[in-house]
């Protein structure tokens, strides 16, 4: 079955706030005492350093999404970072909406390049984008400050990480929400892939929410053609306890024109996984955007707003969050 075009938009506005943020910054001296005469101008061998090079063709996504868990202020934060590497240097992109029901906000977005790097994948603060990183790179809060508009993602504990069979990571934080002077408290999904930037996108893929006792992700395990019945493994959280599931199976039952990218989109989603795990998803509400290509087809980059029920060891749990979902 088919539904009709997809539209969404939307604004808001932030007004300035103190931000609440305290760094601490390391200065380190280094010293050279020069004793001696100094030799001559090729009497010694001057070590050279290495040029630094780029890991070659690849595609760095790092994915954060900040959703509340209760329905009485219901924002979602979803933050998209890549990295693409090439032979001169690194094609950055960041961007971030907010979005709180049915209103998107794009806040951010920057295209941007670097120099080559030895760690292309570090994010990299940039325009109104600012990181705050404590112990071992981590991240501990992102800042976006850009004229009235003030957003602050503080990031808590590690509740759960899970690992992919090729190198993906999902790992689950607690987390807090500052915009306009007003804290939500909420989960964070951090996200990370790597892909091969001249071969298909990456699969879809899930953060689903019901309550604060569930957290699922649902990943894809590779980019199928629309039609095709999705292969996708799982993990949950249930009260703490953990879930995984190997091996589902998603299909679209409904689709939606949307017409500039000339392509269908999902509406509704089944998920199969056995006796362990059904369920059934539906779009609230959408942010899409077609990008450039020959055609008559062009790609789609979409995020998807989705509510619906999963069924688990024969509980039911109604749910919503976000669907990422690409399409070459």
């Amino acid at each position: 079955m088919r539904r009709g075009p997809v539209d969404s938009g939307g604004r808001w506005g932030a007004r300035t706030g103190a931000l609440r943020i305290s760094v601490g910054t390391l200065l380190v001296v280094a010293a050279a005492c020069d004793s001696g005469e100094r030799p001559a101008l090729g009497e010694v061998d001057v070590p050279i350093p290495a040029p630094v090079s780029n890991p070659p063709d690849r595609l760095y996504e790092r994915s954060i999404v900040f959703s509340t868990v209760g329905t009485d202020t219901a924002f979602m934060v979803p933050m998209l970072f890549t990295a693409e590497t090439h032979a001169d240097g690194i094609a950055r992109t960041a961007r971030g909406w907010l979005r709180r029901g049915s209103t998107w906000d794009a806040f951010h977005d920057a295209s941007w390049d670097t120099p080559p790097s030895r760690a292309p994948w570090r994010l990299l603060p940039h325009g109104g984008l600012r990181l705050v990183v404590g112990v071992e790179d981590a991240i501990t809060t992102i800042v976006f400050e850009e004229g009235p508009r003030v957003l602050e993602l503080e990031f808590g504990n590690v509740l759960i990480e899970w690992t992919g069979r090729t190198g993906q990571v999902f790992r689950l934080l607690d987390g807090a929400l500052f915009l306009s002077e007003q804290r939500v408290g909420g989960i964070v999904v951090d996200a990370t892939r790597t892909l091969a930037s001249s071969g298909p996108p990456g699969g879809d893929w899930a953060f689903l929410m019901s309550g604060d006792s569930l957290q699922v992700v649902l990943e894809s395990t590779r980019y199928e053609p629309p039609g095709t019945p999705g292969v996708y493994h799982g993990w949950g959280r249930l009260d703490s306890r953990e879930l995984q599931w190997p091996s589902l199976t998603v299909e679209w039952p409904e689709t939606s024109a949307f017409e500039p990218a000339r392509q269908d989109v999902p509406a509704e989603w089944s998920i199969v996984g056995g006796q362990d795990l059904v369920g059934t998803l539906t779009a609230e509400t959408a942010q899409l955007q077609a990008g450039d290509g020959p055609g008559p087809l062009l790609p789609v980059d979409g995020l998807f707003g989705v509510s619906g029920t999963l069924v688990i060891d024969g509980q039911a749990f109604p749910v919503r969050g976000l669907i990422r979902h690409t399409r070459p």
